[in-house]
């Protein structure tokens, strides 16, 4: 892939701040929604009440920022890639707050659960330090990884289709929708396509943007009509600024961080308690790791630099691990690297680490700014989901790519490959108590199993072909 922009390339200030802009639009929604889904977990609305967590989608904005910050710090500058808040550990941060005697206990909660799983990423970091990668690429070949990483995108497809057809209201018509998100993809397609350099280097951008004025004019012309299914765009976000001509408030405030609403829950923390996090934390630390480990394979195949060698696999996860941490303590929400990042630098093949430095910057500052925190709520899901379309797409081809090299008229490299497709795309999980192995880790376990079970096997007549296949 043609890069516009090189790892180390330092776009001028203008352009910078738009593409990092484009960055934070791509990961934002998925990064606020996490303390959302928390905070509406009918098992802690049933014990707390309604809206009695109160985490905040602000701190986790910030705590991704600060997190990025300290990744890109670890690996040396040569990885572009955005920390956003994990989906991974939803459950886990549902059980500290569930098994927690007060609200305040749940958020300490938080941050020990972060802090353990931080801890794991450490130690592995250290013996990855020890050992080297050459055992990492005996694992997972091409033959592993390719597949592996086209699942991370194929099993978010269902995610991108069930919002491209999803208006902000349940009376909102799917065609209504289904127009939004299809303008927002179309025109990013076009501008990534046949746009001069600026149209190539934020796609994203105008996509969203045409979206959301086509939401906005459908919504003015149902709610004048008193056509429903036309109403796509909910303005409640902006409802806490201001309400009957009163400020309610400022545009400027201080998120609530994670840290100040542990404070006073410390003495409800026991040895129970603890372990009951740990269970919870910990084992999804382990399955995240093996998305790491995809991830960073991935933004090396659109870079053309391995990142598990330069800077080290030891050096991405020790900035995952303490990013995730930091991030945590502020937001509550573990980070992760994230898949919608890695997709907007393939698409718009701006792979400058400076642009993630300045939305990880940006997403800071936002943070203390409501009212594009609230803009960036009320994009209806149609819009994101026609983005998503492209990112998740790009993720899926990128894994595709890996295998190009690889001969599948060998049955070992065809078993491989097929029993990860099968296995990611079906949606194989296997649940531990109230840990979940993902379909993407279940499909990267059984393909490094089934590797290693063909790895010295005869390279017989593929099943595709009448060929017949020398060995290497």
């Amino acid at each position: 892939m043609k890069l516009i922009y090189q790892v180390s390339d330092k776009p001028k200030l203008g352009p910078l701040i738009i593409f990092a802009l484009q960055q934070l639009l791509a990961i934002m929604t998925a990064t606020l929604v996490v303390p959302i889904i928390i905070n509406t977990n009918p098992v802690l609305v049933e014990k707390y009440g309604e809206g009695a967590i109160g985490m905040s989608s602000a701190a986790a904005l910030f705590g991704a920022g600060v997190g990025t910050l300290v990744y890109v710090l670890f690996t040396k500058k040569k990885s572009p890639v955005f920390l956003g808040s994990s989906f991974a550990f939803i459950g886990s941060m549902v059980s500290a707050f569930a098994g927690a005697v007060s609200v305040s206990v749940g958020f300490v909660g938080l941050i020990i659960g972060a802090f353990a799983a931080g801890l794991v990423y450490v130690v592995i970091a250290v013996f990855v330090k020890l050992l080297g990668v050459k055992w990492i690429n005996i694992l997972m070949p091409a033959v592993v990884i390719g597949p592996t990483v086209s699942i991370i995108g194929l099993s978010l497809a269902g995610n991108a289709i069930g919002d491209l057809t999803s208006g902000a209201f349940p009376t909102t018509s799917v065609y209504a929708a289904l127009g939004c998100g299809l303008l927002c993809l179309f025109v990013t397609i076009l501008c990534s396509v046949y746009g001069r350099k600026t149209g190539k280097l934020i796609p994203f951008i105008f996509g969203i943007f045409a979206g959301y004025v086509f939401a906005f004019m459908l919504t003015f012309f149902g709610s004048k009509t008193g056509a429903d299914e036309l109403l796509v765009l909910d303005f409640s976000p902006f409802g806490d600024l201001v309400k009957d001509g009163v400020t309610l408030k400022t545009f400027f405030q201080v998120p609530e961080f994670t840290f100040m609403k542990a404070f006073g829950g410390f003495e409800g923390v026991d040895g129970s308690y603890i372990g009951t996090i740990l269970a919870a934390y910990i084992p999804v630390a382990f399955v995240v790791f093996a998305e790491h480990i995809a991830d960073h394979k991935n933004i090396s195949s659109i870079i053309e630099k391995d990142l598990l060698v330069d800077p080290g696999l030891h050096r991405t996860l020790m900035g995952d691990g303490v990013g995730s941490m930091v991030g945590a303590f502020f937001g509550g929400c573990p980070n992760t690297t994230y898949g919608e990042s890695i997709g907007c630098v393939a698409i718009t093949k701006n792979a400058s680490v400076w642009t993630i430095i300045a939305a990880a910057i940006g997403a800071i500052l936002i943070s203390f700014f409501a009212p594009f925190v609230a803009f960036v709520n009320s994009i209806p899901s149609c819009v994101m989901g026609g983005v998503c379309m492209a990112l998740y797409g790009f993720i899926a081809v990128s894994g595709l790519k890996m295998i190009q090299n690889v001969d599948l008229n060998k049955n070992k490299n065809l078993f491989v490959v097929s029993v990860i497709f099968i296995a990611g795309i079906g949606g194989l999980t296997v649940n531990f108590g109230d840990v979940q192995i993902t379909e993407v880790a279940c499909a990267l376990i059984l393909g490094i199993i089934t590797n290693l079970i063909l790895k010295k096997g005869k390279d017989e007549e593929g099943l595709a072909s009448g060929v017949d296949n020398k060995q290497e």
